[in-house]
């Protein structure tokens, strides 16, 4: 953020590293989402079902963040 505490606007090299984790947690989520719906081993699927659920909060968790800047 910048120096100024009254200013809640995002610099624009952080916000490119911000936009850029909330396409990889897309992403992730997908894959993971992907894998679960093409596994049969209900252990395997249930760790990916996890890890697509933890992606699906990151990303959540980074756009309320953005969206609280702008």
């Amino acid at each position: 953020m910048m120096n100024n505490p009254g200013n809640k606007q995002i610099e624009a090299n952080n916000l490119k590293v911000l936009k850029d984790q909330l396409e990889y947690e897309s992403l992730m989520n997908k894959k993971f989402s992907e894998c679960s719906n093409q596994i049969t081993d209900t252990q395997i699927k249930s760790l990916c079902n996890e890890a697509s659920q933890v992606h699906k909060q990151n990303f959540n968790n980074l756009k309320s963040y953005l969206d609280s800047h702008q």
